[in-house]
Order: C-alpha cells, then structure tokens, then sequence
C-alpha cells in the first residue's frame, strides 16, 4: 500500500463512518497478504496466465518469495512440491506454478481467482 493510501486511511479512521469502516477493511486485507518461498535453488518462470501455454513475462530469482492474492486451476505441472494443477497469481495477470511454491499443502490456501 502507498504512503498516500495509509495517510488516507488513517485520515478516514478519525473521520468515521461507512466508508471508514470500507477503507479500513481494504487496508486491513491489502496488510494480510502472505509471502511464500520459491523451491530452492529454482529460477521460476512468471506467465501471463495459469498455464505452460501462456508467455513467460519474467523470471524469478533463486530464494525469491512470492505474495498469493488468489488461486486457480490451470495446467498439469510436476515440481519439488509435487504435480498439481493448481496456479497461484502472483500479480496482476501474472502466475507460477503452485508446485514449485512452498504453500505448505496440496490444496488451495488462498481463494479461487474469479
């Protein structure tokens, strides 16, 4: 969230109100956003959507950490942390595969991606 944002949300909180209460929750979940660690020792291709047939837009460092706004099926793949077809965006309109990020299940940890 940017310094202007958190001024305005604080800025919000001493006014009150519906649309405080709407900022305040918006910051509190922007906040929530939890960071995950990339297989070691991968360099992790970031695709345009969920699937080995979307383009690769970049590439992510070994010992990187991702954020997980969202999850969604996609394609098949095999990594460190098993084969699933589950995808994870990353940002906006960008994916990598959830086998090669360590979520610590088999299983969506974040929702679905509408």
């Amino acid at each position: 969230m940017s310094a202007d944002r958190v001024e305005e949300v604080e800025r919000a909180d001493e006014g009150g109100g519906v649309e405080a209460e709407a900022i305040t929750t918006m910051a509190a979940t922007a906040t929530a956003v939890r960071y995950y660690q990339v297989a070691p020792g991968v360099r992790l291709n970031v695709r345009r959507g969920p699937g080995t047939q979307y383009s690769v837009v970049r590439i992510l460092p070994e010992g990187a950490r991702v954020p997980i706004f969202c999850q969604t099926p996609g394609t098949n793949v095999s990594g460190p942390y098993g084969t699933s077809n589950i995808w994870d965006n990353i940002d906006d309109g960008e994916f990598v595969a959830d086998a090669y990020v360590n979520t610590g299940s088999d299983g969506y940890v974040r929702p679905r991606c509408s």
